[in-house]
């Protein structure tokens, strides 16, 4: 089948790396597994992250006048579903609800957010419009748990909201763990920009100045415009290294050489990057966020810390830096969940099956 493929919120060939851009090239990596043929519909970002109406305004006339353009197309060129990847108020899919609809083919939304207390807000457009969205999809897959509360509601009748998790290539991440000396290495991946991912690193380091008592490293992967916060924030623990930005090819054998992987999540929906982490065998100690624990098992491969708390975190990491056997066969536990319940196979087969069904029903 033909998939016509669209993310408002950052498209697959966006050259910053981010989890959203990762999400998005392995649908399309598992939607080609199962055997369909995926086109990129568009590359045009809906992502407004100021709140601004008058920026909303905008993109909102530019997503129309490219719907105009692509209703011909696919009318002479045509695809046999819509998939949208993420849907939420900051980022709302002005495309798909249109075309699909015109074109009488199934529209298919793969991570949808909807919060009622957005209403009335500073992104009353893209909450009305996400809302839309939901309402006219034909199956919506969920890959935070979190989310099917607010969504499910949402749904016309028919309509089907199918549980995914997330998952990944685990292959890349499958060469042995790394045999080091020294004191534990502890790992942090993630952007350095404003916002949530400035004050992930601000409860990363309040958390690990409560454990400077205990030896341990602490290496951050990870690059972006607020560099020089990130490091004013965590140079003072004195044990830290930044390594910057890294190319994908290269973080399987940093994962590998980790002892434990470090990251509060703050606001997090699940976080690709530590699906990766265990993916490689790495126990983790995260915020208790968003879908976080859909991938951190609490107490089995790694341990949650309650949420915007760095005493819980460095209470949580203390426990597992002076259990390393412990930490261990939590990392070798999380290895073996990632192959049997975040696989790339798995989720190949629930996109396929999930898209087929919807073409049965609005046949």
């Amino acid at each position: 089948m033909k998939i016509a493929f669209y993310a408002p919120m950052k498209p697959p060939s966006d050259p910053v790396p981010s989890g959203d851009r990762r999400m998005a090239r392995l649908l399309i990596q598992a939607l080609e597994l199962a055997g369909h043929e995926v086109q990129i519909a568009s590359r045009l970002r809906s992502r407004d992250g100021a709140g601004d109406r008058a920026v909303q305004e905008q993109i909102r006339a530019r997503a129309l006048a490219s719907a105009r353009r692509l209703i011909p197309y696919y009318k002479a060129n045509p695809a046999d579903a819509w998939l949208t990847y993420h849907v939420y108020h900051k980022a709302p899919d002005w495309l798909g609800p249109a075309i699909s609809k015109v074109l009488r083919i199934p529209y298919v939304i793969c991570e949808a957010s909807y919060a009622p207390k957005r209403s009335g807000g500073p992104w009353e457009m893209g909450h009305l419009q996400t809302e839309m969205a939901i309402g006219r999809a034909d199956a919506v897959i969920g890959l935070n748990s979190n989310d099917a509360a607010c969504v499910r509601p949402l749904l016309k009748p028919g309509a089907q909201m199918i549980a995914m998790r997330p998952f990944l290539d685990a292959t890349a991440f499958s060469g042995p763990r790394t045999s080091r000396t020294g004191p534990p290495l502890l790992l942090a991946v993630g952007m350095m920009r404003a916002g949530d991912k400035l004050a992930s690193y601000r409860i990363l380091a309040a958390a690990l100045s409560r454990v400077r008592d205990l030896d341990w490293q602490l290496l951050v992967v990870g690059d972006g415009p607020a560099r020089d916060e990130v490091k004013a924030v965590l140079r003072p623990l004195g044990r830290v290294k930044f390594a910057g930005e890294v190319a994908a090819s290269r973080m399987p054998e940093i994962y590998a050489a980790a002892d434990l992987y470090v990251w509060p999540a703050v606001r997090e929906a699940y976080g690709m990057a530590l699906l990766e982490a265990q993916a490689a065998g790495c126990a983790a100690v995260a915020g208790n966020v968003g879908g976080v624990g859909d991938i951190v098992r609490h107490g089995e491969t790694g341990l949650l810390a309650a949420d915007d708390d760095p005493a819980d975190f460095a209470a949580c990491v203390r426990t597992l830096l002076l259990d390393p056997q412990r930490r261990a066969a939590m990392g070798a536990r999380a290895r073996e969940l990632v192959i049997e319940e975040h696989s790339l196979t798995a989720a190949s087969a629930v996109l396929d099956r999930t898209i087929r069904d919807a073409c049965k029903v609005s046949a």
